[in-house]
């Protein structure tokens, strides 16, 4: 089997040992053979990729971070993201959990389709979302549905790593049918007993605990939090991964209850029920100029030049590098982040970088338009 990228342009910074040079984001397309197949729900499967040994760098990852899939089909290229999600007891295994959205999307395949042996293409490990490295401190972690698949990763190591932290998870899920990774959440109790908290709270099932049923709003969130005595201060720090009107809700909750902004960490799963927002506008001294952008791509430098059907710059880059590190198209998963070297850009509404990342010049290129004449965009930052 062949593991050489599956670009137009392969990359030039992945040595052949698979390493990368350091500071290097790798990019590219590469065709990894499903070792494993495993059904967690009706409409949900795991997913294990072997890894080859010279692809071991490439892929090496860290909890929170994800990978892109592209799906070819006769319609044309899917890509959708996903947080990679190791079992406890395997951490560098590279592990996708996918459910099934949709009739015709990349989760109907997987489930009814995809078996052991065959290939898909995936982009290396990428994103930021992480636990901060406060040692000895208290991880609160809040996920809704899918979102514990970054989440649960991130509880064990962190339990493995700091024999001085505690983690307290809430999930929030419809039926205990549908508490994803329960299963290996209570094997990880079992590890770190007096360490270790998972509650889960059912939206569409009756538990014999009245906190633990029905959906979590702010007074519920309020009280799982004095439970589990997750009260803001120096050494508590939160995770949010789910729907947005879940996070956004904790997220309110927890400023109202004095938690500092940059105690609270989260991702979004979806763009789903996201406020409706226009695309970024061009600036009036741009309208009629066209931008060069200059983008940094795999250790390669390409000089494009945005046309007015462009939307973003994103469109133009695609057209001369269609390798180029995308996913959702709507600001939430980060998969197109690019540091802006030189020039500026107007950012439409996004989810995926938060303060530190937009004072370190990040950007999205699928949400930003150039106000410069030129531009450069480095996606290997």
């Amino acid at each position: 089997m062949s593991t050489a990228p599956l670009t137009h342009d392969a990359p030039q910074h992945p040595g052949q040992d698979g390493r990368t040079r350091a500071g290097v984001r790798p990019t590219g397309w590469f065709r990894l053979t499903v070792a494993r197949l495993e059904r967690l729900a009706e409409d949900t499967v795991a997913i294990t990729l072997d890894v080859p040994a010279d692809l071991a760098g490439t892929f090496a990852h860290r909890p929170g971070q994800h990978v892109v899939v592209r799906h070819r089909t006769p319609g044309g290229e899917l890509r959708r993201s996903y947080s990679l999600c190791p079992p406890p007891g395997d951490p560098a295994a590279l592990r996708v959990v996918v459910k099934r959205n949709s009739p015709d999307g990349f989760g109907a395949y997987a489930l009814t389709t995809l078996v052991e042996g065959d290939l898909l293409e995936l982009s290396p490990p990428a994103g930021t979302f992480g636990l901060p490295a406060v040692r000895g401190g208290h991880h609160v972690l809040i996920a809704g549905g899918c979102g514990i698949t970054p989440l649960a990763p991130m509880a064990a190591a962190a339990l493995r790593e700091d024999p001085g932290c505690r983690v307290s998870l809430v999930h929030a899920a419809r039926t205990a049918h549908d508490a994803l990774l329960a299963d290996e959440l209570a094997l990880l109790k079992d590890e770190f007993v007096d360490r270790f908290t998972v509650l889960h709270v059912l939206s569409r099932e009756r538990r014999e605990s009245e906190l633990c049923s029905g959906r979590i709003d702010a007074p519920k969130l309020l009280r799982l939090l004095e439970l589990l005595d997750a009260r803001p201060g120096p050494g508590t720090r939160f995770a949010l991964c789910g729907p947005y009107g879940l996070v956004e809700t904790v997220r309110d909750t927890l400023t109202g209850w004095g938690a500092p902004a940059d105690a609270v960490r989260f991702e979004l799963f979806s763009a789903a029920g996201t406020p409706a927002s226009a695309e970024p506008a061009t600036p009036p001294d741009r309208q009629g100029r066209h931008s060069r952008i200059t983008a940094v791509l795999g250790g390669r430098t390409s000089v494009v030049t945005m046309r007015p059907e462009d939307r973003v710059a994103l469109d133009a880059v695609l057209r001369h590098r269609p390798e180029t590190p995308y996913s959702c198209r709507d600001g939430v998963c980060g998969s197109c982040r690019a540091k802006v070297v030189s020039g500026a850009v107007t950012l439409g509404s996004q989810y995926a970088l938060d303060a530190r990342d937009l004072d370190a010049g990040y950007t999205l290129a699928c949400r930003a338009r150039p106000r410069t004449d030129d531009l450069t965009l480095d996606f290997d930052a």
